[in-house]
């Protein structure tokens, strides 16, 4: 650990069934004009007018940008801040994933502080001003990015995916309530659930790592692993739901302040140039990192192990176990590898080269417990491209 480390998370977090009723109130302490920044799936579930319903109720009032129809992009930010800007709008609400809470950030930053969106990534332009007061209410427990300091906004000129990181991006509130999670189909509770399960891991093996994140970290993933499963067979499980929610916001503030690694460094190229959602991204790329990883990081990987077993064994034998479980997950969740997605294989070859750059270029691979070549990220894509979740046991034993 560093000689003294920094810990940033919303001012306050509403966490638990029904606090979505809150959202009024919490409102009322940050303006009057709300945008709310959505998608129309959020529409047809009827979450956006019960939360009009909600503002409505406590003096405010609202417009809505439902234009968020895939994972962020530069487009979006700017229509939703026209939107913003011409509504006169003091308070921005982002219901939804992690793309309308991403866009939402960016508005929210933008609103107060110009520019392009692009302009602030690596720290070129920081924010001067505080942004326009932003309430982040998740509908997936995945991307944690109710709790988060960063957006990833797509470059729609360059197909780059943008990882903008600074404390301006942070949201104002979190509402947390794992009931609007229920509706999340199997799919995306599966591929919610594995991103959160990454930001949580990477930031407990990240170099940036310190006592709060590690405390966190592993508190995300003793909430997740015992009941993703148990959500993505029945998503009406309460139960497994709200283990799931608290699970993804421990993870976003976790990775938040420790940073992720090497599989969201390589995840990011793969959305951005084959469109893959980006908590399956994670997963095809989660177990090979992990091989690579694995002998400059045994001793905390062996404690992700140790969560699965209690019996007494080896650092090496629980850091073997962990990375064997993860593949058996990935299994049991039909994440398919990169072949298996029905990417292209000679296009893929074409883009590793720009994928490798782009990943290095965002600064994720360097906070990895083993920091990687360009040359070795380009042979890690293509090793995932045909990686098999099969353990070594179930190959020997014939398992298909």
């Amino acid at each position: 650990m560093n000689s003294f480390a920094v810990f940033r998370s919303p001012k306050t977090c509403f966490y638990g069934n029904h606090s979505f009723q809150k959202l009024g109130s919490v409102m009322a302490q940050y303006g009057k004009n709300a945008l709310i920044i959505s998608d129309r799936v959020m529409m047809d579930l009827g979450y956006i007018e019960k939360a009009q319903h909600l503002i409505t109720e406590c003096g405010g009032k609202s417009s809505i940008y439902l234009g968020v129809a895939s994972e962020p992009t530069d487009i979006y930010v700017q229509e939703a801040l026209h939107q913003l800007q011409s509504e006169k709008c003091d308070v921005v609400i982002a219901l939804g994933g992690g793309s309308c809470i991403d866009t939402a950030k960016a508005v929210a930053v933008l609103a107060a502080n110009g520019g392009y969106i692009g302009d602030y990534m690596g720290g070129k332009k920081i924010a001067a001003y505080p942004p326009v007061p932003l309430i982040a209410i998740p509908t997936t427990a995945g991307t944690g990015s109710e709790a988060t300091e960063v957006t990833i906004i797509t470059n729609t000129k360059n197909d780059v995916k943008m990882m903008i990181k600074q404390p301006a991006f942070m949201p104002e509130a979190a509402i947390v309530d794992p009931v609007l999670t229920y509706s999340s189909p199997r799919e995306i509770t599966a591929a919610t659930g594995i991103d959160a399960l990454s930001h949580a891991l990477e930031a407990y093996l990240s170099r940036k790592a310190q006592p709060m994140t590690d405390m966190l970290a592993l508190s995300s993933m003793n909430h997740i692993l015992p009941n993703i499963r148990s959500v993505y067979e029945d998503g009406s499980n309460s139960e497994a739901r709200e283990a799931m929610s608290l699970g993804s916001l421990q993870g976003g503030m976790a990775f938040s302040n420790a940073s992720v690694c090497l599989v969201h460094g390589m995840s990011r190229p793969i959305g951005a140039l084959f469109h893959v959602p980006h908590g399956i991204s994670n997963a095809m790329l989660l177990p090979a990192v992990l091989e690579f990883s694995k002998n400059h990081c045994t001793g905390r990987l062996a404690d992700v192990g140790r969560i699965f077993s209690i019996e007494k064994m080896s650092d090496s034998a629980a850091a073997q176990l962990a990375i064997d479980e993860i593949k058996a997950l990935c299994r049991d969740l039909n994440i398919p590898n990169l072949k298996g997605w029905g990417i292209d294989p000679q296009a893929f070859e074409k883009a590793i080269p720009k994928m490798a750059a782009d990943a290095l270029e965002s600064g994720s691979p360097g906070h990895n417990p083993r920091v990687p070549s360009m040359d070795e990220i380009a042979e890690l894509y293509r090793y995932s491209y045909t990686y098999s979740y099969q353990t070594d046991k179930q190959t020997a034993g014939g398992e298909k």
